[in-house]
């Protein structure tokens, strides 16, 4: 029982990310709150995001960040490659270290 409402609580949370990616552009206020219940399904169901729906979050101030429409992504200069993520609201940046 407890596997099957935490697969159907996954699936929720993949399907609200990918839809708040999509709508970013065009409606940013819908994107946000979808990305909130996202993060609310998580907590309430003590279900760690995967990487790549926790990526979309910016570490500092916890809103959803959009790759490229609110959020600017560089590539490292420096001898090791890393992603750099800027957030747009609070200004933070994360690097994302690139393996060789």
């Amino acid at each position: 029982m407890k596997t099957a409402v935490r697969k159907i609580a996954m699936e929720r949370m993949e399907i609200l990310i990918e839809n708040a990616i999509s709508n970013a552009k065009t409606n940013p206020k819908l994107s946000q709150r979808q990305a909130l219940l996202a993060r609310r399904i998580s907590s309430r169901y003590k279900i760690r995001m995967p990487y790549h729906l926790r990526m979309v979050f910016c570490k500092k101030c916890k809103s959803f960040i959009a790759p490229g429409i609110n959020s600017r992504i560089r590539l490292g200069r420096v001898s090791i490659k890393s992603i750099r993520i800027s957030c747009n609201l609070c200004g933070h940046t994360y690097r994302k270290i690139i393996p060789q």
